[in-house]
């Protein structure tokens, strides 16, 4: 029986300065396979790297503290938006509401043919969750859509 409320996907979502570099550190060096990569106006660009299986970390601030030190000897910021594959956005747009979250962006559609909605939720985290509308071999059918190697 397929759950609803279910998470499907977790995506980690990293803005980046150079992005051919990072793409190139990611994919190419570190080994992540390119799922799908998207183009658009104003040089809009994404490349979407399968990580394999995600996990959802949680850790008290003494605990962020002790990993920001050990890894990089100083405090870090987040920096980071999760986001979350769902099979109903809008429930589970309204289900995070009610749990705490203050919604920025309601569900709407994107040009990728998803549905996303964005909220600042619990732990100072910014997430949006969606739903996809279209398969990725649909998608990558359309301009702008495909992978590094179609283009």
């Amino acid at each position: 029986m397929n759950d609803p409320a279910a998470v499907l996907q977790l995506r980690v979502i990293v803005e980046a300065d150079d992005f051919d570099a990072a793409v190139a550190f990611y994919r190419d060096a570190l080994g992540l396979p390119e799922q799908a990569a998207f183009e658009g106006d104003g040089n809009a660009r994404v490349s979407i790297l399968d990580a394999g299986r995600a996990t959802l970390e949680i850790s008290n601030p003494a605990q962020k503290r002790m990993i920001d030190e050990v890894e990089t000897g100083e405090r870090q910021g987040p920096g980071i938006r999760l986001a979350f594959e769902v099979s109903d956005v809008r429930g589970v747009t309204t289900r995070l509401e009610a749990a705490g979250a203050f919604i920025i962006g309601e569900p709407r559609e994107t040009p990728w043919k998803s549905l996303n909605s964005r909220l600042d939720a619990p732990a100072g985290l910014q997430i949006t969750v969606f739903q996809e509308l279209e398969s990725v071999p649909e998608r990558t059918q359309r301009a702008g859509f495909g992978t590094a190697d179609s283009r």
